[in-house]
């Protein structure tokens, strides 16, 4: 006898991880369908197993203080840009798909802008997306972003960011950014700690200011 309990009665502590395997794309979709949209899990899927990530309060403060960092930056720097938060990304053909901690749009932005569905046949994916790695990953999601054409990722953990670019089928550690070629992004953690204290608004416009000196430089 197959024992099925429904996903929404599995409790896990903040900052812990299930993991599935042998699970089917339909299955995938079902669990989709039944955590719904309203929820702080994220869910990959790579090939038969499937991550259900919990997030701690440190990985939102980081996903939230650095998804603002980006977009301060942006628009200091008059970039336009779309930000898509945790959509779900997936790609049947591929048996790939995710949630980013946050993803952008900025070299395809004018082909998104303001649309509400995406289907990744026929739309770019983002061109940047953000991964908060406060705890060890059960599952490597970067060949899953790599089958998906996602060209950049921003990992970040425990005070250090790193970028990291797409070549062929492999992502490749990179010193610049391809968003943001003209600053020091790997710097940002030690701007934010160096704000932390001082409160959102401060710690936004400090982002600003340490961007506009980058840019002066």
């Amino acid at each position: 006898m197959v024992l099925k309990i429904p996903i929404q009665r599995i409790e896990v502590p903040p900052g812990q991880r299930v993991l599935l395997k042998e699970v089917s794309w339909k299955e995938f979709e079902d669990i989709l369908q039944e955590l719904g949209q309203h929820r702080s899990a994220l869910v990959s899927y790579y090939e038969g197993t499937i991550e259900i990530m919990f997030p701690s309060p440190e990985h939102e403060y980081f996903k939230e203080t650095i998804g603002d960092a980006i977009k301060d930056i942006s628009e200091t720097l008059e970039i336009d840009y779309e930000s898509y938060g945790s959509t779900t990304w997936r790609q049947e053909i591929n048996q790939a798909g995710l949630e980013p901690d946050n993803c952008f749009y900025f070299q395809n932005e004018s082909q998104v802008r303001g649309k509400l569905q995406f289907d990744l046949s026929q739309d770019p994916p983002p061109d940047l997306a953000l991964e908060i790695d406060v705890t060890s990953q059960s599952l490597n999601r970067f060949p899953i972003y790599a089958r998906l054409g996602v060209p950049e990722l921003w990992c970040y953990d425990t005070g250090v960011l790193k970028i990291y670019q797409l070549q062929g089928e492999q992502y490749v550690e990179a010193q610049r950014s391809n968003i943001f070629p003209q600053l020091n992004v790997q710097a940002l953690p030690q701007v934010i700690e160096s704000h932390r204290a001082e409160g959102r608004i401060a710690l936004r416009q400090a982002i600003r200011a340490w961007t506009k000196e980058q840019i002066d430089l």
